[in-house]
């Protein structure tokens, strides 16, 4: 049943989604069409982390920004998400892109026509349709797409799940957007090059979608004859789980319990959301200490 809260976070999850990807894919068809004079690959990936950290600040105060399927995905596989309210989140996310991708189609579409003639394609020197889907480079083959796409999403996942961990550094919420962004736009720089870097199945699936039905045919799915349209899906799916498991595995999962005993030779900064018993026992060790050595030094 679609409670009102969930129909909140779906509708979160959709607006977020859509900011994010009218920034995303708006500044390559700035760059693409413009053949190059407006635009470059930095400032692709400035304004995708840009349009993250965007997404995020809309949604993150009432879904939690996923504003990716892969981690809506990992989180509910983790315990922190309700199942149920999985499909509602997928809609949304879908959904805002497959719209900002028809928007963003409607106000370069004069653009468009002067680029390419009218012709629609996904490759040759005036094909269009990697504004919106992502494409791998022509040597590379399946298998080093899914590790690309798996790898992507995991450090990700790693990082995202760092962010979101109250016992760990603890940013504010107010700054976990520009983290977030700063994340999406360090992994854009770094790992772009094989694939164009989509690990978020709605960022690639959606637009994809939207080029078969705006005049592309069949050509977004059967590029290298059906074999890479998956890929961006369900690489980033595995990657975000196994991100997820990583960071767990490493840190989430030891965790001191409340009444485990405080250990006085652990850093000297103390986590904002540290036991206050725990706080006041280390500060109280680290008085006691300092005094010894005074005593001793007299």
């Amino acid at each position: 049943m679609l409670t009102k809260s969930m129909r909140r976070e779906a509708m979160a999850e959709f607006l977020g989604t859509f900011v994010f990807m009218t920034f995303s894919d708006g500044a390559v068809a700035q760059w693409l069409l413009s053949a190059g004079s407006r635009g470059s690959a930095l400032s692709i990936h400035i304004s995708q982390g840009i349009g993250v950290m965007m997404g995020v600040y809309i949604s993150g105060g009432v879904s939690g920004g996923h504003i990716n399927p892969a981690v809506t995905v990992a989180q509910a596989f983790r315990g922190r998400l309700p199942w149920k309210k999985v499909p509602f989140y997928l809609a949304g996310q879908y959904g805002g892109s497959f719209l900002a991708s028809l928007l963003l189609y409607l106000v370069y579409n004069d653009a468009l026509y002067h680029y390419d003639g009218g012709v629609r394609s996904t490759i040759g020197p005036t094909s269009t349709a990697g504004i919106w889907a992502t494409y791998p480079q022509t040597f590379l083959s399946v298998t080093n797409s899914i590790v690309d796409q798996i790898f992507g999403a995991a450090v990700l996942l790693i990082c995202v799940s760092a962010l979101s961990d109250k016992r760990n550094m603890n940013p504010s919420s107010g700054l976990i957007p520009v983290c977030t962004g700063l994340l999406v736009f360090v992994i854009n720089t770094t790992f772009c090059f094989n694939c164009g870097c989509a690990n978020n199945p709605a960022r690639d699936l959606s637009p994809r979608l939207f080029t078969a039905m705006a005049g592309w045919g069949s050509q977004p799915f059967s590029y290298n004859r059906y074999s890479y349209f998956w890929v961006p899906v369900l690489g980033p799916h595995i990657g975000a789980v196994l991100g997820t498991l990583v960071y767990d595995l490493c840190i989430g999962f030891h965790w001191p319990d409340d009444n485990e005993k405080v250990n006085v030779d652990q850093p000297v900064w103390i986590p904002r959301t540290f036991h206050k018993f725990k706080q006041k026992q280390y500060c109280k060790n680290k008085s006691e200490e300092f005094d010894h050595l005074l005593e001793t030094s007299v």
